[in-house]
Parts: C-alpha cells; structure tokens; sequence
C-alpha cells in the first residue's frame, strides 16, 4: 500500500492488486460492518461492493489500483476546491503512486462524471466506464439542484439530530452531513454546468462503456424542487447515436440505481468488456524496435 497527495495536499491511501492491464476503481476495498453495513442494505447498497469489484478483476487478469475517494472527501473536505479539474488531477496522482502510467478507468454515479472528465483531460486511459450515468444527456442541471439544496439542509441541520428515513424516501430524508461535505459536490458540479456534451464525445477515441438502470430515473419531491434525475431514460433514448459514436452501451432491465451498482450486476458487464477492451488496445501498438 502506497499514498497519494491530493489537489489540496491531503493523502489518500492507494492499493494494488492482481497483475495484468491496469484498472483504476476510485472506491474502498474495506468491508463496511455493523449498524454500518445494516443502513447500507436497507437503501440497497453492498457493504462489500469496492472488495468485491476489485477482487473480481484481479481474479479476471487484471491490475487493480483503489483508492476510497468518496471516503476521503468524506474525511476531508474540499468545499471550495473540487473542480472537475482539481478531481480529475487527483485520478491521476493516484495512478502515478501506483505506478500506472496507462490505465483504464470505472466509476459509478458521480465517479462515472468523473471518469468522463479524466479522460477528457489526459492521454493514459486505455479504457473508459462509466455505470449509473449517461455519457450523453446527463442530468447536471438536476444534480447541481439537488446538490444545492442538500447543501442548504445540512447547513440548516448543523448540531439537529433526526430519526433515520425510510430507505429510498428522499422526500422525508434529512441531509446531516457537515456543510464543507455537501458545499464540495456543490462547487463540483457548478465548474460542469458549462460542459458540452456532444461537442466532448467527438474528442474521445478510446474503448468507452456505459451501462445504467432502464428504472434508475428518480423524482424528488417539493422539498427537493420537484428534480427529476433521470440517468436510465437518456441512456436508452440516445443508444443509438452512443453506438455510431463507438460506446458500447448496456441498458438493464428493471434496474434501479443501486441495484445496477452491485458487483454481481456490474461484473458480468464490465469484465467481459475489459478483457476485450484493453487486448484489443494492445494489438493496435506498434512492436518495440
């Protein structure tokens, strides 16, 4: 195990493991237990799922760089810093500490807007997927909506102490995260609301995959100012023009957000697609000397 130095001069530890191409999983490996563990299944969540995803592609062949970065902004936050430029620069800190010159990259949710903008910004991915977002037609308005007023809610509900909502009722779920915490993902997708899609995809050449729920569209309530996310129904609806651009795309049936997250869904998708991927890349290079 190795660290990395962050944008604004934290650490964060970076694991490696397996042999083979090199894949950069931007979440914890550590089997999250107890009350933990029990939330974290009532909302769907695996308590395993970095551990699981990450052993899976060392299993697979693979070189498995990890690194919690959603802990990590959790543990320190970057309020006024976390520009797609600053996070996509800490992607690239942790492939250096790990050695990883070239790389493909997988993300999920927000770490999958993240991998869209590294790859805009260097030439070391080998390979790029993105889960649980679409690559076109993303919901960026609505997420800086959502991110805005969570931001307002957890600086109202400093030092408030709240009963636990219902999993998967946002409408009655009560954001008591610190401030700097939610303020970081706020400053995030504010320095995207000028990003061009169609105009970024035409810049990219490498092997790219998204995937996402065909029911992972949620819609918030007054509270939340009536936000529609919709990351399934943009997908499907713009597949097509995806695949003219050279994405491979994947829409699952009746999956939600957090069930298309799951290493058993994941896996199955992202593996077969890698090993592709990545030993067709290295045939297009030319022979040494």
């Amino acid at each position: 195990m190795t660290t990395a130095r962050m944008h604004d001069g934290t650490t964060i530890e970076v694991s490696v493991r397996g042999d083979g191409p090199a894949v950069l999983l931007p979440v914890g490996t550590t089997v999250i237990e107890g009350e933990a563990a029990e939330q974290a299944r009532a909302w769907g969540a695996d308590p395993a799922l970095g551990h699981h995803l990450a052993g899976g592609l060392a299993d697979a062949g693979f070189r498995v760089v990890t690194a919690d970065y959603e802990g990590h902004l959790t543990d320190h936050p970057k309020p006024t810093t976390l520009t797609a430029d600053a996070a996509a620069a800490d992607m690239l800190a942790i492939a250096d500490a790990a050695g990883a010159d070239r790389f493909a990259y997988y993300g999920y949710s927000w770490l999958a807007v993240l991998g869209l903008q590294l790859a805009l910004r260097t030439d070391r991915l080998t390979a790029l997927a993105m889960g649980g977002y679409p690559p076109l037609g993303g919901p960026y308005d609505a997420m800086l909506t959502v991110t805005a007023i969570a931001h307002r809610m957890a600086v109202a509900n400093q030092g408030k102490e709240f009963a636990p909502a219902e999993p998967g009722d946002w409408d009655t779920a009560e954001v008591t995260r610190h401030p700097d915490q939610t303020a970081q993902y706020l400053t995030l997708y504010r320095s995207l609301r000028d990003f061009d899609e169609r105009a970024a995809l035409g810049r990219l050449t490498i092997p790219r995959l998204a995937f996402a729920g065909a029911d992972d569209n949620i819609s918030y309530g007054p509270r939340w100012d009536d936000a529609h996310v919709a990351i399934g129904e943009p997908l499907a609806r713009h597949r097509r023009e995806l695949e003219g651009l050279g994405w491979t795309v994947h829409v699952v049936p009746h999956g939600d957000h957090m069930t298309v997250m799951r290493a058993e869904t994941v896996l199955p998708i992202l593996t077969p697609w890698l090993t592709d991927s990545l030993s067709v890349r290295a045939t297009d290079q030319p022979a040494a000397g």
